[in-house]
């Protein structure tokens, strides 16, 4: 459809990483979501397709999710809960909350706080689409025993992600799957974690 959400899924990084580039193709604005490598081969699919970055959006803070932010001159979105340890010196950074939307053309970015894998983990959702970075994979989440970490928190954030319509497109932070991305409710049936219906439950499959 001509009036849908563009989404480029980039496999960029040694560890496995997704970066994401999100358009409205009609006013040619694009977000870039946790950027995992320099600028320059991020850019270099923005100019390929025409697009005018308008923002960086960071799930987390983790080093491997905000390379060479410093670099951007673009507003640079990250959760005002996230710890100092995970903040990066992005010289345009701002901070979030829950709630918070953040304009694309004719699309509207909502913010989930979801924390567990760090204290300012988010989510961003649009259009039907939801990129949860480290909190969901399409196997498995994130893990909780960083500094920040959170195993109670992480059960919550994803009790809250599970109450979301079943047709929402899952786009995970990392390559860890079977599939690059899927249907929440269909995770709801295979990620064992989302199956969990009881912290002790969640805790168990945790390790």
């Amino acid at each position: 459809m001509a009036d849908a959400l563009w989404i480029r899924q980039l496999p960029l990084g040694d560890m496995g990483n997704f970066t994401y580039i999100i358009a409205d193709r009609a006013s040619a604005e694009a977000l870039v979501i946790d950027p995992s490598a320099p600028p320059v081969a991020i850019m270099a699919v923005l100019k390929k397709e025409a697009l005018t970055l308008k923002g960086v959006l960071l799930t987390h803070g983790h080093f491997d999710h905000v390379v060479d932010v410093n670099m951007y001159t673009v507003p640079v979105y990250l959760s005002r809960d996230e710890a100092g340890a995970y903040t990066p010196a992005a010289k345009n950074l701002v901070r979030t909350s829950d709630g918070d939307k953040i304009p694309l053309g004719a699309f509207t970015v909502e913010c989930l706080h979801t924390p567990g894998h760090t204290p300012g983990c988010q989510c961003f959702g649009v259009d039907g689409n939801l990129f949860t970075g480290d909190v969901l994979f399409i196997d498995a989440v994130g893990r909780t025993d960083f500094p920040g970490g959170s195993s109670e928190a992480l059960f919550t954030s994803l009790q809250r992600l599970k109450r979301l319509p079943p047709a929402t497109m899952v786009w995970p932070g990392h390559n860890y799957g079977a599939l690059p991305h899927a249907a929440l409710g269909a995770l709801c049936q295979s990620n064992p974690f989302l199956v969990c219906e009881s912290m002790a439950e969640f805790r168990e499959y945790l390790g």
